[in-house]
């Protein structure tokens, strides 16, 4: 039984998920990054993190070739930060506050985390690419997070559960 991408998008919105902007620098070593909601745990022993990454996006090949790369996993407020590294063809960190982070990686001002990552094995998945990430550090901060859920943004109603 075949599925229609519509369909498809539809049922894994009821998926709720974080946002997070995957930053790395690029071959020039400019900030270059991407909003991601496909992020998921991998291992924790090594501590490994999956992201996937479109291969039509122009973020997609420099990932590709970076060795390094950071999570910033989006507050509640940031909403039009997620929205900007979503869109292609434009100065994603034109007027974007961030700081560099280990090896120069781009962290974004205002987050609940930084996850700090060596980039890892490569795998194609249909029309995506799999980037396995090693953990090697990180940051938290306590805001409260943003989320993905039926194909907008949203926000936990109270914060974090104690």
């Amino acid at each position: 039984m075949a599925i229609t991408p519509a369909e498809y998008r539809r049922l894994l919105g009821r998926f709720a998920t974080g946002v997070t902007v995957i930053t790395t620098l690029d071959g020039r070593r400019q900030p270059a990054g991407m909003t991601a909601s496909a992020l998921s745990a991998a291992s924790l022993d090594p501590p490994l993190l999956l992201v996937c990454v479109s291969r039509t996006t122009d973020f997609h090949d420099v990932l590709r070739a970076a060795d390094r790369f950071a999570v910033n996993v989006l507050a509640s407020d940031q909403d039009e930060l997620a929205q900007r590294f979503a869109t292609d063809g434009i100065e994603r960190f034109a007027g974007v506050r961030y700081a560099a982070g280990p090896a120069g990686v781009p962290l974004l001002d205002g987050v609940t985390a930084h996850i700090f990552c060596e980039r890892g094995a490569i795998q194609e998945a249909g029309d995506h690419s799999l980037f396995l990430g090693r953990v090697t550090g990180g940051q938290v901060f306590d805001r409260a997070p943003l989320l993905h859920y039926r194909g907008q943004y949203t926000t936990t109603r109270d914060g974090p559960t104690p």
